[in-house]
């Protein structure tokens, strides 16, 4: 099981893949995920989140 970080800002500190992941987003998708800092608690959050934008489900 993944730990839990408060927020992506604390899984970035932590996780430099997840950080670099982002990083390679478009920036619409940085953007969208950056509305929701407090939500993204995982590197898989992160993955959903992205993923979803990327289909176009928002």
């Amino acid at each position: 099981m993944q730990r839990e970080y408060a927020d992506m800002y604390a899984l970035f500190r932590h996780d430099h893949k997840a950080e670099a992941y982002f990083e390679s987003l478009p920036d619409y998708v940085r953007a969208q995920i950056s509305m929701r800092v407090k939500n993204v608690n995982t590197f898989d959050d992160l993955q959903g989140y992205a993923d979803n934008l990327l289909r176009g489900d928002g």
